[in-house]
């Protein structure tokens, strides 16, 4: 499962190994820099290549991208939605499934709180992953949270009898009994 925080300077990039019962280990996770006086085509091609890089190295077999929402700032807004064209094109071009999700609907996933802050994701990234350290920056956590959410969404409710499950999988699944009914 790959995770994409997509940005023209930073872009997050995570990948994980989800298990049935929705345990998860990490993989790799990295961000992919550009420089921000760059050329927005140059900068682009840079995301492009990191993310080839990583879909190379590890093959797989579904794309989560942050999906763009509307803010104050235009050009934000512009540069973002430029860099998840190119994470979602290269899936295509490569025939991997790819979902958009957005940052609240990843914070719901991860913290069981859709206006969690970045240190609060960090700190359920870094539970969930069993991680020693928090992951740095927010965009390289960002991105194995869009990991795990989407390996989360798509997954079944999870029984009794298998593992125990973090308090951000027990939210998750709390909200999906809600949802059904």
């Amino acid at each position: 499962m790959l995770g994409i925080d997509p940005g023209l300077t930073r872009c997050g990039v995570g990948v994980v190994d989800v298990a049935p019962d929705r345990s998860a280990v990490l993989v790799r996770v990295c961000v992919v820099r550009s420089g921000p006086r760059a050329p927005v085509e140059e900068r682009l091609a840079v995301s492009a290549w990191g993310l080839r890089t990583v879909l190379d190295e590890h093959g797989p077999d579904v794309v989560a991208v942050e999906r763009v929402f509307a803010q104050q700032n235009r050009s934000t807004v512009m540069g973002t939605a430029q860099a998840s064209g190119i994470a979602l094109l290269i899936a295509g071009e490569r025939g991997i499934p790819a979902a958009t999700h957005t940052p609240s609907e990843v914070k719901a996933a991860i913290t069981g709180y859709g206006n969690a802050d970045k240190r609060q994701v960090q700190t359920m990234v870094a539970r969930v992953l069993r991680l020693e350290e928090l992951p740095k920056p927010a965009d390289a956590a960002d991105a194995l949270a869009l990991a795990l959410c989407h390996a989360w969404r798509g997954s079944p409710t999870v029984s009794a009898a298998s593992a125990p499950l973090t308090p951000a999988q027990r939210a998750w699944a709390d909200a999906e009994r809600v949802s059904r009914r």
